[in-house]
């Protein structure tokens, strides 16, 4: 009898009225063999007394790894009979909830699961249960929106639900809490969602960071009076960059495919967006040059080529130079000098950063930026790629709230071979 209460409890059964009667190795699994037996209870409909009756057929309760293999409980349960009235009950344990199949502890090891970036189709494969099992257990979280809070920091990004369906985020700042997940990011859509908060608790908000989506800008000043708009500096430095590798291609199909400059523009390409003051002064040798070469003498060879790329690589240097020096005025200067002769690649980028100045001087002056929402991003691209997409909105936004905001405690793990 040691033997086998070292094994209920090396199992965690913590029902000292189920007995283990014998382990059957099935190959695949492992099948415990066990009896649900006590004293017979009082009768609930007529506070009668009831007797032992005989024994149900036995439930099949899937339950966690064991040594490495997938366990099946086979648990006779006890039967009892009211002597006066006549009334069945069958024996009730802590093991599974009356009237299921799944236990109790691989619900928890579910719900465990289900914070980390697994698909639901994995879960239920290393529980050895099905995915309707697991999707209901998903059903089971709920969070709801508290209305009386908004955090004075908040950031607004986007992210792919569908191919052509873009979906909004919102995040707290300081904490990385997600405050919404929106499915659409229309202005009807946002303001919907946030004219639920009662306009002093909007109004506490400070600071919004956010990309270069233009729609953001008029519906984040009308829902969110006090609040400055801050666009995030790595899409600023993007907008340039991408305008001086537009510029690149364009001069490199001036050439002929075979020439020594369309091959080397072609080649180089990075060496021309990188900023000059981080250009290596190793030198190696170049095949394509055919000789040994730092990457700044490449760069010199590659201008020389054209003298609008020239132009235009020292003009796209020394905006860097003055984002990155956090010099707004001079920053904005130079455009406004720049401007009338720039190419229109250039030119509309500039017309855009005139526009949007007092936003670019905000994410200069201030020390926020989106970064914290990118990685949430990126988390929630992890979560529906390891699920192949997901066709139901409600369970993605379900299951990037369990992976997010839910908080992992350090508290006794439950049994599993992870």
């Amino acid at each position: 009898m040691e033997q086998l209460h070292f094994i209920t409890n090396l199992l965690n059964l913590k029902d000292l009225n189920i007995t283990l009667i014998d382990c059957l190795d099935q190959g695949t699994h492992k099948e415990l063999l066990a009896k649900l037996d006590y004293q017979p209870p009082q009768c609930p409909a007529c506070a009668g007394k009831m007797a032992k009756y005989d024994f149900q057929k036995a439930s099949k309760i899937p339950y966690l790894e064991v040594a490495g293999f997938k366990t099946l409980i086979k648990l006779k349960k006890r039967r009892f009979k009211c002597k006066d009235c006549g009334k069945m009950r069958v024996a009730e344990t802590d093991l599974v909830k009356k009237n299921h199949q799944i236990p109790v502890i691989l619900n928890q090891k579910i719900a465990q699961k289900l914070i980390e970036k697994l698909s639901m189709t994995a879960i239920a494969e290393q529980l050895s249960v099905s995915t309707s099992t697991v999707i209901r257990k998903l059903k089971e979280f709920q969070f709801k929106t508290d209305l009386n809070f908004l955090p004075a920091l908040m950031s607004w990004d986007e992210f792919s639900f569908k191919k052509g369906k873009m979906s909004f985020v919102a995040q707290d700042f300081e904490s990385g809490n997600l405050l919404a997940i929106l499915d659409g990011r229309t202005q009807a859509t946002i303001r919907n969602h946030f004219l639920c908060y009662h306009r002093k608790i909007r109004e506490r908000v400070q600071i919004i960071t956010m990309d270069m989506f233009s729609p953001y800008y008029d519906i984040a000043k009308k829902l969110f009076p006090n609040a400055r708009i801050v666009l995030d500096r790595f899409h600023i430095v993007q907008h340039l960059s991408r305008a001086m590798n537009r510029l690149r291609i364009q001069i490199m199909n001036q050439f002929e495919r075979k020439s020594l400059e369309y091959r080397t523009v072609k080649r180089y390409w990075q060496l021309i967006l990188q900023d000059s003051r981080k250009l290596s002064d190793k030198r190696f040798y170049r095949p394509t040059f055919r000789m040994h070469l730092t990457n700044r003498e490449i760069v010199q060879k590659l201008l020389s080529y054209s003298e609008e790329l020239k132009h235009h690589y020292e003009l796209y240097q020394l905006l860097l130079f003055h984002f990155q020096e956090k010099q707004p005025d001079e920053f904005f200067g130079l455009i406004q000098e720049a401007l009338p002769s720039a190419l229109p690649l250039f030119q509309t980028v500039f017309r855009t950063f005139i526009k949007d100045r007092d936003k670019i001087v905000n994410a200069l002056e201030l020390p926020y930026s989106n970064a914290k929402l990118e990685a949430t991003n990126n988390l929630i691209k992890v979560i529906k790629r390891n699920a192949f997409g997901f066709r139901n909105f409600d369970n993605f936004r379900t299951r990037i709230f369990i992976a997010l905001n839910i908080k992992k405690e350090k508290t006794n793990l439950v049994l599993s071979r992870c």
